[in-house]
């Protein structure tokens, strides 16, 4: 796993501890490349770059299989994936697609970071035309970058809540958390809104799982899809 922020990359191993047991995780963490992003504005790239670089410093180190935790640069899995004949996932992948398998007519995107509310919406708006052809679904937004600072994941839950109150995303069918550091307030605001939160983590180990071991399944945990 490659990651960009410290608290994610704890959540990403406590998820595959979790569901995929059999995995040996390999963490490799570039602390700056979000700070970096956000000073610049974005992407470049410069910084595309820099992250195809240390997906080939895993993929020469043996790995057979990649996530990449950092939402924010999604985009670079789709080069890795044309250079590299492994399973390469990105963050939240694996979450959008279950999110779309699902019942939900609107779904909400909540993020605490500016750079992964694009980041997310591009992500689901591309995979819509073959995992959801034939039913209409509205996706909106929220950003709480207060709840980024939070001292609990009970507060960060109500920042989220109030954040997608204000864009009027708070009936949503369902809300998808689009970064792994807000993964510890899932429940909390499942239990506010009263509605499914999914989390990005335990999806993509799951993904990882059924494609690495055959007839192992991706079975979605009854906690991940209802509050």
């Amino acid at each position: 796993m490659i990651h960009a922020v410290p608290a994610g990359a704890r959540i990403a191993q406590e998820a595959f501890a979790r569901e995929f047991p059999q995995a040996t995780v390999w963490n490799v963490l570039d602390d700056r490349l979000l700070d970096d992003a956000r000073d610049v504005g974005g992407l470049t790239d410069v910084l595309r770059r820099r992250m195809l670089r240390l997906i080939g410093h895993v993929m020469d180190g043996g790995a057979h299989g990649l996530l990449l935790t950092c939402s924010s640069y999604g985009e670079v899995v789709d080069t890795a994936r044309a250079l590299w004949d492994v399973p390469v996932l990105k963050s939240d992948e694996a979450m959008f697609k279950a999110a779309l398998a699902g019942p939900f007519e609107r779904i909400a995107v909540v993020a605490s970071t500016p750079p992964a509310v694009p980041a997310a919406v591009a992500q689901v708006e591309a995979l819509i035309p073959t995992a959801r052809p034939d039913r209409p679904v509205d996706i909106v937004t929220a950003l709480s970058e207060a709840a980024a600072d939070a001292d609990t994941p009970e507060a960060a839950a109500r920042h989220l809540a109030d954040a997608l109150t204000a864009v009027g995303a708070a009936d949503a069918d369902a809300v998808l958390l689009a970064q792994y550091s807000l993964t510890p307030a899932r429940d909390a605001l499942a239990e506010l809104l009263g509605v499914p939160v999914l989390d990005g983590a335990g999806a993509a180990a799951r993904e990882l799982r059924g494609q690495l071991i055959p007839g192992a399944g991706q079975a979605v945990p009854e906690s991940a899809v209802a509050p």
